[in-house]
């Protein structure tokens, strides 16, 4: 993995809560996608010549391709974009990537492209949701444009295991602490890898961030626009700060919010996120232990000690859930950690515990479910689950040894006992990937790039205060903004502070001044 399968699906959220994640996706499914439904079209005509220059000639027939904009309801529009599999071969085969957007609703200053994260999560879902995400001063400027990178949903998605195979990866011990349980954690990556191989032996080596990075810049020459403007949140911002690593001159207003750090190796991304979710988790716990309905009663200690007894008891023997469902301690440390991405999501866990307290693990098994995108019917609604394998198992080799694995898993622990060893194991996956990693970690400079705003959230759990910090001083021209508070991301979570820095920056090109926190 690059930086964040050392969580098993740390950076895939919507950043929204329960409720409000909930109903945007029963909008969402409302909505028609990228298949057409109208009769309007529209194609885009290249202003100059200078906007599809390829970074080689033989690439030229991708950048200088006219795309056909169709109607897709609800005020969307969607389009395909051909890009090769391969970029070394562009002669050789290709494929399409699905995008869509909402246009300007004013003066169209250009394109605003998005992405939400993961690697997994789908662009075209965040750009449904436009109106939530993004402030109403930059859609009418912009046209917010999302698309599904190579390898995610509608762009040749990759679905390597059934629903049933999921279900017991998913819930397979996430903590082995016998060689049995070592071997079953080896034998279902194993499983996975081989899904994802038999599924798209072409594509599966050219996943890579580096690669969807490439795919952007053609994306940015097709829409027409001269530099990049860009909005990356989570993972996202990993695939931004790669683009302008490798098209500096091209970057325009981008914005990177929940940031990951491409120079961490597996095992420090693995500490990195093990300190955020202890950080998270105390933060939770201090809020708890104020309320009445709070199920974790004593000291703060006291509270985290019985929440990691709880934890503990579940890998011995599993809680009732729903439909025959048992709850694993896999499960339910996934269903704590879900709620820990948003601060609106804590009172649903308080109550979880409270029923996982009580024999009943419902609620936590909700929460998990909910995570993993797994319908009621036990359907896998996208295949999120299996492409953050994909993507990271190549961008940065992963050791095979499952002694080294467990040695890290103990270091790990003693910065976060409830969580930490999971993190270390749940990279086992790509000790067994069948394509080797073609990405090492490595910082990123970007030397020449516009601006680049950097959002860091100071109790974010998935990608740590610190790692914006790093980030922001490895970029030339990065230029750090801060929230104090909770959650993963922060812009249009609830700061009207960061949400007009990041509006200011998009609209008029202002940056928040030297050293700027947001509360």
């Amino acid at each position: 993995m690059t930086v964040s399968t050392s969580w098993r699906r740390a950076h895939r959220r919507r950043h929204r809560s329960l409720v409000v994640s909930a109903v945007g996706g029963l909008v969402a499914a409302a909505l028609a996608g990228c298949t057409g439904g109208g009769t309007q079209a529209d194609v885009v005509v290249t202003p100059s010549p200078g906007v599809t220059r390829p970074p080689t000639a033989d690439l030229a027939r991708f950048y200088d391709q006219k795309v056909v904009w169709t109607d897709c309801k609800h005020g969307f529009r969607c389009t395909h974009v051909v890009v090769p599999i391969d970029y070394t071969q562009p002669g050789g085969a290709t494929f399409r990537l699905s995008v869509n957007k909402l246009p300007a609703s004013g003066s169209r200053a250009g394109s605003l492209l998005v992405n939400p994260g993961g690697p997994g999560a789908s662009g075209l879902d965040y750009v449904r949701a436009a109106t939530t995400v993004i402030s109403g001063a930059v859609r009418q400027r912009y046209d917010i444009v999302g698309f599904d990178p190579r390898g995610v949903g509608a762009s040749r998605g990759l679905q390597c295991l059934t629903d049933p195979q999921l279900d017991t990866f998913i819930a397979t011990d996430g903590t082995p602490d016998t060689p049995a349980e070592q071997q079953e954690i080896l034998s279902q990556g194993e499983a996975l890898g081989a899904g994802c191989q038999k599924a798209d032996p072409a594509l599966l080596g050219h996943v890579s961030t580096r690669e969807a990075a490439r795919d952007l810049d053609v994306l940015r020459a097709v829409l027409g626009d001269d530099k990049l403007t860009y909005l990356g949140k989570s993972y996202g911002t990993l695939l931004g700060s790669t683009y302008a690593g490798l098209f500096p001159t091209r970057v325009g207003r981008m914005v990177l919010d929940g940031v990951l750090d491409p120079a961490s190796t597996p095992l420090e991304v693995a500490k990195g996120q093990a300190e955020g979710f202890q950080l998270a988790l105390l933060s939770f716990l201090t809020d708890c232990r104020g309320r009445k309905d709070c199920p974790l009663s004593g000291s703060s200690a006291e509270a985290e000690t019985r929440l990691e007894s709880l934890v503990a008891g579940l890998d011995a023997k599993p809680l009732p859930g729903e439909g025959g469902r048992q709850v694993t301690q896999a499960l339910g440390l996934l269903g704590i950690a879900s709620a820990l991405y948003d601060k609106g999501n804590w009172a649903f866990l308080r109550q979880s515990l409270m029923l996982a307290l009580r024999g009943d693990g419902r609620g936590l098994l909700y929460l998990a479910d909910f995570y993993d995108h797994r319908g009621p019917n036990g359907h896998f609604t996208d295949d999120r689950n299996e492409v953050i394998y994909a993507v990271n198992c190549l961008d940065a080799p992963q050791t095979a040894d499952l002694a080294t694995f467990a040695a890290d898993a103990a270091t790990v622990a003693t910065i976060s006992p409830l969580f930490g060893a999971y993190i270390v194991w749940a990279n086992v996956p790509c000790s067994t990937w069948p394509v080797p990693a073609t990405g090492r970690p490595a910082p990123i400079a970007a030397r020449g790039a516009a601006p680049i705003l950097v959002v860091g959230t100071t109790r974010d759990p998935a990608t740590p205060y610190r790692w914006a910090k790093s980030v922001a001083g490895e970029l030339d021209s990065g230029h750090l903004l801060t929230y104090v508070g909770d959650g993963h991301t922060a812009y249009r979570r609830g700061s009207p502070c960061v949400d007009s820095a990041v509006d200011a920056y998009f609209l008029r090109g202002t940056l928040p001044g030297a050293g700027a926190r947001c509360h």
